[in-house]
């Protein structure tokens, strides 16, 4: 029964409401733990190489600032989509590595870039080695190191630019 206010039925909906969003909660941790089950924590991995630029990266012990690792692959869709982030991060912040996992020969990669003009710096992780090494199954991945040199976020799938942004501010402080 209910009262001329229509109370019951209220909280019966907000209860059913909350159910609903603590089951899509669950779902989603639930999902992100099951993509970051390999993956890496604690002290970063060493990460050197030569990038598609030609210059020589190793990811320093103990960075000056944070520092944002990315992994991607020339053929993912959603990838693509957040590319443009990552290029305007790397305009800003110069503390940004990617890693083209398995997308081929290096010319293959720089003619994707080309075509797509963005620009960040890259290295070509031709073989899966480096994200073998880094536990990354599943692109996009980034992982932002602190400047202790310890992994302090890692997100699998798409990021926002902002919500990128805002990690690396907070492995600063």
């Amino acid at each position: 029964m209910t009262n001329e206010t229509g109370s019951k039925p209220r909280a019966s909906k907000w209860r059913f409401f909350a159910i609903e969003a603590l089951l899509l909660v669950v779902v989603v941790v639930g999902i992100r733990a099951w993509q970051q089950r390999d993956m890496v924590s604690g002290a970063a991995p060493v990460l050197q190489g030569v990038t598609l630029a030609g210059q020589p990266y190793q990811l320093p012990a103990h960075p000056d600032r944070p520092v944002l690792v990315h992994f991607w692959a020339t053929w993912c869709p959603v990838c693509s989509a957040e590319q443009g982030s990552i290029a305007a991060i790397a305009r800003d912040h110069p503390d940004v590595i990617t890693i083209a996992m398995q997308s081929g020969k290096p010319e293959q990669v720089t003619r994707f870039m080309k075509e797509k003009e963005i620009a960040f710096p890259v290295l070509n992780d031709a073989d899966g080695s480096i994200s073998n090494s880094w536990g990354v199954h599943a692109v996009p991945a980034s992982f932002i190191i602190a400047p202790d040199g310890q992994i302090r976020f890692i997100e699998v799938g798409y990021t926002t630019g902002m919500g990128l942004r805002l990690r690396l501010w907070l492995a600063g402080i």
